[in-house]
């Protein structure tokens, strides 16, 4: 049993003989016990004195010869282990092999099968199970570097001629190299994917914001008066500084684009949608600038026309004071009057300025094409009309002033 060459063919049937050898050594330990105590008690024979029953060299020798078989028994067995752990070593050595090859096989399939996703949310979910994937990878390079490490130290102790370990270790290598190979290749195509769908997905998000703020800026709502336009006017002014704020990133597309992988970046799809975001900026700015324009104009328009009813009141005020008013014939009375009239001619230099001003603003308007330039000029005739009538009552009532002091200034010389 102890000098038998079968080592096993494969790791159970190692195991197993092991298990066999083990019952051994403990029947060998037995009977150890009981070799040595028969030992023991033949030595006695061969130390009696008088009448000796055999010859005490032959017992000696018979002694020695037993413990001599029992020692080679022993080494006979601790080498037999010896053997069979190595045996188990060099099986445990190609089982883990075959192992670690049919995981690779397991996620070379599962690689040769995986897509890199539909949208954004599948490609962060499989970016996911990838990681993982990664981690699993990385544990099981541990464990293979430390089998490959112990069928180097199989070959090194040189007690098998196995073949095929060096040849293992190369195959595995190989197949390792090329799962890494692919593990990374699908880890670009996942980061590509990724790229793309996250650049999709902040385009649509740039033209959802740019069609909101179109329907904003393209609004008729000009206000109903000074308060309200000058109200709508502040807030376009925020979403012009948005829009200006979003130019940056209007001008990055093209960049964005050149830095994807070539499948994804040079798409029909994705060279129009990058030039329609542009049109749809240009547009937005465009139609920015134009309400801005329209609300000052429609300011302006509110302005004036608050100017104009305030210059009204002033010649309502005015026209009725210098109709409702009669020369007087008293000198004294006449210099009162005289005196109102040269505070109403500062009045009338003051006003006259703002009228002019809504002349100016009204010129302007209507050589911009300003929606309600009719009403707007209707409203500068009206005011000019009554301007110039009450500057026809100032002359006249100053005509009469002036004919009744060159009347009182005779009458005083004669």
């Amino acid at each position: 049993l102890l000098v038998s060459k079968d080592l096993g063919k494969h790791l159970l049937e190692v195991e197993d003989l092991l298990q066999k050898h083990g019952l051994l050594e403990a029947d060998i330990s037995a009977q150890t016990e009981r070799v040595q105590a028969l030992n023991a008690a033949a030595l006695k024979f061969s130390e009696l004195e008088g009448y000796q029953p055999c010859d005490p060299q032959i017992i000696c020798n018979r002694v020695n010869h037993v413990q001599t078989c029992l020692e080679e028994l022993g080494e006979l067995a601790s080498k037999r282990r010896k053997e069979l752990e190595d045996s188990r070593q060099l099986w445990a050595f190609f089982q883990e092999m075959e192992e670690a090859e049919a995981w690779i096989r397991e996620k070379e399939k599962i690689l040769a099968t995986k897509t890199c996703g539909r949208d954004l949310s599948s490609v962060l979910t499989l970016t996911t199970k990838h990681k993982s994937m990664l981690g699993e990878l990385g544990n099981r390079r541990a464990l293979l570097h430390q089998t490959m490490k112990r069928g180097e130290q199989i070959l090194a102790k040189k007690r098998f001629s196995p073949g095929g370990i060096q040849e293992k270790i190369r195959e595995v290598r190989l197949r390792w190299k090329k799962l890494e190979e692919v593990t990374g290749l699908h880890q670009q195509r996942l980061q590509e994917a990724l790229n793309f769908f996250q650049f999709s997905a902040e385009t649509d998000d740039l033209v959802a914001w740019l069609q909101d703020t179109y329907r904003i800026v393209s609004s008729d709502d000009f206000g109903h008066d000074d308060y309200s336009t000058q109200a709508l006017l502040r807030k376009h002014r925020v979403v012009v500084e948005e829009v200006e704020k979003h130019r940056a990133a209007v001008l990055a597309l093209r960049k964005q684009v050149a830095l994807l992988a070539p499948e994804h970046g040079q798409g029909v799809d994705v060279q129009i949608r990058v030039v329609e975001v542009e049109q749809l900026y240009g547009e937005v700015v465009e139609v920015a600038v134009l309400r801005q324009q329209w609300l000052q104009d429609a300011l302006a328009v509110y302005r004036m026309f608050s100017e104009v009813h305030a210059c009204e009141v002033w010649v309502d005020e005015k026209e009725q004071w210098l109709e409702r008013m009669e020369v007087p014939e008293e000198l004294d009375e006449v210099e009162v009057v005289q005196h109102r009239f040269e505070s109403l001619d500062q009045e009338m230099n003051s006003v006259m300025g703002r009228i002019l001003d809504v002349n100016q603003v009204v010129q302007q308007l209507v050589d911009g094409g300003h929606p309600s330039s009719e009403e707007v000029r209707s409203c500068q005739d009206h005011l000019n009309s009554r301007w110039n009538r009450v500057v026809e009552l100032v002359e006249r009532k100053k005509s009469q002033l002036s004919s009744v002091l060159k009347i009182q200034n005779y009458l005083l010389e004669c």
